[in-house]
């Protein structure tokens, strides 16, 4: 178990705080070379996409064309939206003069208009309600495909030296999460505002002209209105990113505990595990009630706000009642405010909706305005035999993930073709960093690294890559079929039976025997169970399919014991013939098949 992180909120300073047990380290520190993505790249093979710019990846998908159509359209459901609104107002308004006239019995006729009126007022508040949403909807749906073709453009290049230690699930949550509530904004707060805004002034244009001094009142009550709001919104976002925290610790605890079900329960320390989940709820319920205080006070204000109004209107209407101010008018005016707080009462949620997305905003910033790793984009074609691994030299070559000081180096190093070589070192002496330096997820800070006879650095960054397939010490498995899982890896078109000679080689041949539906197999979550060698073992069949000349496994064994590390190893060596293969492990054992072992620990020279 390493250490606790800290980067979940108020759970941080517990010394008790759930480890990381197995996944991709929290924001800081260098993440695990070859995590899958999963937002549609290829699992531990590398990325082929070039590095850019976020502004210049960014403007690709979000064309200002759509931009340009998409706020006249937020524009128009708004507006739909204080029809809509408006109509409500005017049907409570309405009623309550209908309700009054028709005491006094008059001839019905005189009754007929505000009839009429009703109905309509009726019936067009939810047509043009339904017309808002379809609009609204419309817009938002399409920008948040805009939005999310745009982040995934930028994720790629941050891919994985970039995207920091936070979890898997964790980041491909909060993404996907933070672009629906930027997005949702704009069904959720700026339609709202704007109807209410439409409203507010619909409604004192019409008061005004019954009796100026309604008109009065109404102004007053939408304008004392507007600090209300403020006030709620600061409070939320006071306790919006105490929240966040809180859920992320929540995502995090959970997907550790049931990640490492076994070893926990191997260990004796499913009692603890359950303590980490019920602090990390604690934590949770704090956040939300404390959050929650934002709309509770809003709301309740809103509420005293209609009161006043409602009173306000009455004392000023009274002294005309019966002279200036027939009595039924006079039910229209009081009854205006009351349905107008109606109208704003949906407003605290937007609020909480504006400070929930500005939050969101600025996590999306954080992680995607960040320099890619990797700016050394050559654009000379990689001169090398197809199939066959070309040298790899390092000469004098240090690296970092971030700042000056380096995490691996200077270090010399040299692999030639169809050579296993082993890199052992304790954690932190820049293995990991080393693999992703040789994959070129990561550009040197100083030294020279060359592919056969060329600068590694010069060459064109997609077949830089293409030489590598990196494997680490989760290969994900989706929830598909064995075969649409092996099929990531391999070259298009490929046929069943090299998918099974792939796990033949991978010693996966007796398992895969015992398989009722062959490659129709389901793994993955809800699917077949597979141990951690057999996880292992899929993985290197990946690689195998993939028949990239340079296999990279960082830490390919790290979970498994000693038989059955030993076993991986041992297939690992009989089955990469004509591959190089570049291994860092912090086991010293199982390595016979190498050729060579190097130990990052130890001084160059000694």
């Amino acid at each position: 178990m390493t250490a606790p992180d800290a980067q979940a909120g108020s759970a941080s300073d517990r010394p008790e705080s759930p480890p990381e047990l197995g996944s991709p380290p929290e924001l800081g520190s260098p993440p695990e070379l070859g995590s899958p993505p999963e937002l549609g790249s290829r699992a531990e093979l590398g990325s082929r996409a070039e590095p850019g710019t976020p502004s210049e990846l960014g403007s690709r998908a979000e064309p200002a064309s759509r931009d340009g159509v998409g706020s006249r359209t937020i524009l128009g459901a708004g507006l739909l939206g204080g029809i809509a609104t408006t109509s409500g107002i005017a049907l409570t308004a309405t009623s309550g003069w209908l309700i009054v006239r028709a005491s006094e019995r008059p001839a019905i006729l005189m009754l007929l208009t505000a009839i009429v009126a009703v109905r309509a007022f009726g019936m067009a508040r939810p047509v043009f309600r339904y017309w808002e949403r379809l609009r609204s909807h419309d817009a938002a749906l399409a920008d948040l495909a805009d939005r999310r073709t745009a982040a995934y453009a930028r994720l790629i290049p941050l891919t994985p030296a970039r995207l920091g230690r936070r979890g898997r699930a964790d980041l491909l949550t909060g993404v996907v999460d933070d672009l629906s509530d930027v997005v949702d904004a704009q069904v959720r707060v700026t339609v709202p505002v704007l109807s209410a805004l439409v409203a507010s002034v619909l409604a004192g244009i019409v008061t005004a002209t019954l009796s100026p001094v309604a008109g009065l009142v109404i102004a007053a009550m939408a304008a004392l209105a507007t600090p209300v709001l403020a006030l709620g919104w600061r409070l939320e976002t006071r306790s919006q990113q105490t929240l966040l925290a809180s859920r992320a610790e929540v995502a995090r605890v959970t997907a550790l505990v049931s990640g490492n079900a076994g070893e926990l329960q191997a260990v004796g320390a499913g009692g603890q595990a359950q303590a980490w989940l019920a602090t990390a709820h604690a934590d949770l319920s704090r956040a939300a009630r404390h959050q929650s205080l934002g709309r509770a006070v809003a709301a309740g204000l809103l509420l005293l706000l209609t009161a006043a109004g409602t009173v306000a209107m009455t004392a000023a209407i009274l002294p005309g009642v019966g002279t200036a101010i027939s009595t039924p008018v006079a039910a229209l005016l009081v009854l205006t405010p009351i349905a107008l707080g109606d109208a704003l009462s949906t407003l605290p949620d937007a609020m909480r909706a504006l400070a929930r997305s500005q939050a969101s905003a600025r996590r999306l910033r954080t992680l995607l305005d960040q320099q890619p790793a990797v700016r050394a984009a050559g654009v000379h074609p990689l001169e090398t035999t197809p199939g066959m691994p070309p040298p790899i030299s390092v000469s004098e070559l240090t690296a970092a993930w971030s700042g000056n000081v380096p995490h691996v180096g200077p270090l010399d190093l040299r692999v030639e073709p169809g050579a296993r070589l082993a890199i052992t070192g304790p954690n932190g002496c820049g293995k990991s960093t080393l693999l992703a330096v040789l994959a070129r997820q990561l550009d040197p800070t100083a030294g020279r690294y060359r592919l056969g006879d060329q600068d590694a650095l010069a060459a064109e960054l997609g077949q830089a890559r293409a030489v590598f397939a990196v494997l680490d010490d989760e290969p994900h498995l989706f929830a598909s079929t064995l075969r649409a899982n092996l099929g990531l890896a391999a070259k298009p078109g490929a046929a069943d039976p090299e998918l099974v000679e792939a796990l033949g080689r991978a010693g996966l041949g007796q398992w895969f025997a015992e398989l009722g539906p062959g490659l129709d197999t389901i793994v993955g979550a809800n699917g077949r169970g597979v141990s951690g060698g057999e996880r292992a073992r899929l993985g290197l069949a990946r690689g195998l399919l993939s028949r990239r000349p340079v296999l990279l496994l960082d830490e390919p064994v790290a979970h498994l014991d000693h038989a059955t590390a030993e076993a991986v190893l041992g297939d690992l060596t009989g089955s990469t013939t004509g591959q190089s293969v570049v291994m860092v492990t912090h086991r010293r054992d199982a390595l016979a098949g190498f050729d060579q072992v190097i130990d990052l620990s130890r001084p160059a020279g000694e």
